[in-house]
């Protein structure tokens, strides 16, 4: 599911043969044969590999986006010799969210307003989502205010109650969020910590961060949230360090760290915020999934083109930054794009309104981000590309054999 190498199981021949020295004699298999069965041809002394062992046994393989198919036919190709002639041997369907469980009541109503009330039934439908057209402007960022003064009314409760439970710093409260303000433009940045997704990235150069958070006519701020796994030390540095971010006072309470992350606040945040943010070292990004969620919600993305935001971004319905691939300058050149973006594109269409106060650019983007995504990147297409690419083929394998 992943290039990262921390996601491929490998164990040392030894413990392999303590375990399994009386199990492949009843498969009528030698030793060198089974264990065979999960040597990388790249790496034939590191260990048993657990992924080449359930590739080479599986009738179907498949990556999680276009991309990462790319990445893990490259990745695998040796165990499958000459493959390359007769097409990829690893396969893909790119991930899908439960539209369902994603998108919020307030935005499902607008929905069941202007594409009509059965349209759940049928979200999977791209033309369906023309509709969203309908929907006046101004009711559409009204909702969207509404949904961002509820995220920030959620994270300001939860900075409370801190306070009163643990009578902890005043910085502490500064960092959980207490100074954000619902008119300035809020990017979202919620998902684990580990290193190839540069939670960090847009601290790369300080001063200029700190010059757009405290901007007088055009702010940003920036709400974080996620856990690095207890044995990711990597991780654990990089979270501290947004941490800090958001008790230094220089930020002016710009930047927020929301704790105790799970499924709950990752709702409030996908449908509350106004730009989602994605930077991981690509082609590191098998997927991705909560850019999806967000901008089922009208929540435009800002990414580095990898995962699903290859195949979903086309111009019109979020941003993509890309400082290139020099080795050893990628965070400081992709940092740098993110700035120009940032500062050209994102924070002049969001402050540009009209006379109702309505900015009428940044709502087609939100619009064009809610039509490109739930039916394309919906889980009722990627199950249906399931069935139609493996399932439906192996059932009638199976009773062909039987």
């Amino acid at each position: 599911h992943t290039p990262v190498p921390a996601g491929h199981d490998v164990f040392p021949f030894q413990l392999m043969d303590k375990y399994f020295r009386d199990f492949w004699p009843s498969l009528q298999m030698d030793r060198d044969t089974f264990l065979n069965l999960g040597v990388h041809p790249d790496e034939p002394d590191k260990g048993f590999n657990m992924t080449g062992f359930a590739m080479q046994l599986s009738g179907y393989r498949n990556a999680v986006s276009r991309k990462h198919g790319e990445v893990a036919n490259q990745m695998w190709r040796l165990l499958w010799p000459g493959k390359d002639k007769e097409g990829d041997a690893i396969d893909f369907v790119t991930n899908g969210v439960h539209v369902p469980t994603w998108i919020e009541p307030k935005m499902e109503l607008l929905f069941n307003k202007y594409l009509g009330p059965d349209w759940l039934e049928d979200h999977d439908n791209p033309y369906l989502w023309e509709l969203i057209d309908e929907i006046p402007d101004e009711e559409l960022w009204k909702t969207h205010i509404w949904l961002k003064i509820k995220l920030f009314n959620v994270i300001r409760e939860r900075a409370r109650q801190r306070w009163t439970n643990d009578r902890s710093h005043p910085s502490m409260a500064l960092a959980c969020g207490t100074l954000l303000d619902p008119s300035v433009l809020t990017i979202g940045f919620a998902r684990r910590f580990t290193t190839y997704k540069r939670a960090d990235l847009i601290l790369q150069d300080e001063e200029r961060l700190r010059k757009l958070l405290g901007s007088q006519n055009q702010p940003i701020q920036i709400i974080f949230a996620g856990k690095a796994h207890p044995a990711d030390d990597p991780g654990k540095l990089m979270l501290q360090k947004i941490f800090n971010a958001a008790r230094n006072p220089d930020f002016n309470g710009r930047i927020a760290f929301v704790e105790d992350y799970g499924e709950q606040i990752a709702q409030y945040l996908v449908h509350g915020v106004d730009v989602w943010l994605n930077n991981p070292l690509s082609p590191m990004e098998a997927c991705g999934t909560s850019g999806m969620k967000a901008s089922l919600n009208g929540v435009p993305q800002c990414s580095i083109p990898d995962g699903w935001w290859l195949e979903a971004f086309n111009g019109e319905n979020g941003w993509a930054f890309d400082g290139g691939q020099i080795e050893g300058y990628r965070d400081k050149i992709d940092a740098e794009s993110l700035y120009q973006v940032l500062e050209e594109k994102i924070i002049p269409l969001y402050y540009q309104v009209n006379e109702d106060g309505i900015p009428i650019g940044w709502v087609r983007v939100m619009k064009n981000a809610i039509k490109s995504t739930a039916a394309q990147f919906s889980a009722r297409r990627m199950v249906r590309e399931y069935v139609e690419k493996f399932y439906s083929k192996a059932a009638r394998f199976t009773s062909e054999v039987v």
